[in-house]
């Protein structure tokens, strides 16, 4: 405990398993002692691994304590709503977990990420609430959230289990699965699986034509990028902040400059309002081309608009820097 406080995990691990080689058997003091070692530090996979380990071990579970020692040092840190919204969905308190969400939302000083759309998204896929599941991976996605692997694999196997109960696949399922094909760069896979959803007559969303962008920008087809772009224009599909931020990061990267502008502008008359995301990006763009008097005059112009917002200011000051 007190190497912990003193910021050294490794001579705790150290003296750990030297209590081991003389032949000491650690107790759930000890092991809460190590989980605070390495929480203090914010060494939390750590911390974590051996709260895994404690389960594993007889006359060792961890107790209240063990787990207080663990929050109280997220809190420190900054994560103790992740971890709430965490244990809440784990233990099934949906009401509770959604109010922790709600107030992380809130209060402004602990940003959502893709661990707190994870303990959600697992929360509702794991009790079979499929539906609530695509509610809220959905409204992380308009957030700005990603998904990574572990989100993916979460979805499968809820989606595998509801299919079990004569689940039928609806949008977001769809979704998931042209994001997982582009993801992996599997283009052709990826067009085919989109040609037999519209043969079944599944309606494509905003959600579905940014998958499609995001993956053609990253094989380099601005071609097939143009062509998304002439069906949404032929469609009726709702453009929405984040559809925009994926065309114009695409030819922001392609360094069709002229376009990204007229994207921004189109974007500004359908009265989708740019985020910090969209700044970020075209300011990327235009220092990846040398243009830094562009870059700073659209800096200048997005500091102007966004002044009260400080957690705005924070999360653009991040992608720049």
């Amino acid at each position: 405990m007190m190497l912990g406080r003193c910021r050294q995990p490794e001579q705790a691990s150290l003296l750990f398993e030297m209590m081991r080689c003389d032949g000491l058997k650690p107790t759930i003091d000890v092991y809460t002692g190590l989980v605070s070692a390495y929480g203090q530090s914010g060494r939390f996979q750590e911390a974590f691994s051996i709260i895994d380990e404690m389960k594993s071990v007889c006359d060792c579970k961890p107790d209240v304590y063990t787990y207080s020692v663990l929050l109280n040092s997220c809190t420190k840190v900054h994560r103790s709503f992740n971890t709430i919204v965490d244990g809440y969905g784990k233990a099934g308190m949906f009401a509770e977990m959604e109010n922790s969400l709600a107030e992380m939302l809130e209060n402004g000083c602990s940003v959502p990420d893709v661990f707190t759309l994870n303990s959600v998204v697992g929360a509702y896929g794991g009790s079979g609430q499929i539906e609530k599941m695509q509610e809220k991976y959905d409204e992380f996605q308009l957030m700005g959230i990603n998904p990574d692997i572990k989100t993916f694999n979460i979805l499968i196997r809820s989606y595998g289990k509801a299919g079990k109960r004569f689940f039928s696949p609806t949008i977001v399922t769809h979704n998931v699965i042209l994001e997982t094909y582009g993801k992996g760069g599997y283009i052709y896979e990826m067009d085919q699986y989109f040609k037999n959803m519209k043969h079944q007559g599944v309606k494509p969303n905003s959600i579905t034509y940014c998958s499609l962008v995001s993956a053609y920008s990253k094989a380099g087809d601005m071609m097939k990028v143009d062509s998304i772009l002439r069906q949404v224009e032929n469609s009726d599909v709702l453009l929405d902040t984040p559809f925009f931020n994926s065309v114009i990061s695409a030819y922001g990267r392609a360094g069709e400059l002229d376009k990204m502008e007229e994207l921004f502008s189109a974007m500004e008359e359908k009265n989708c309002k740019a985020d910090y995301i969209t700044y970020a990006t075209m300011i990327q763009a235009y220092n990846d081309q040398g243009m830094t008097k562009a870059a700073e005059n659209l800096e200048k112009k997005m500091l102007a608009a966004r002044k009260s917002s400080g957690i705005w200011l924070y999360l653009l000051h991040s992608c720049l820097h």
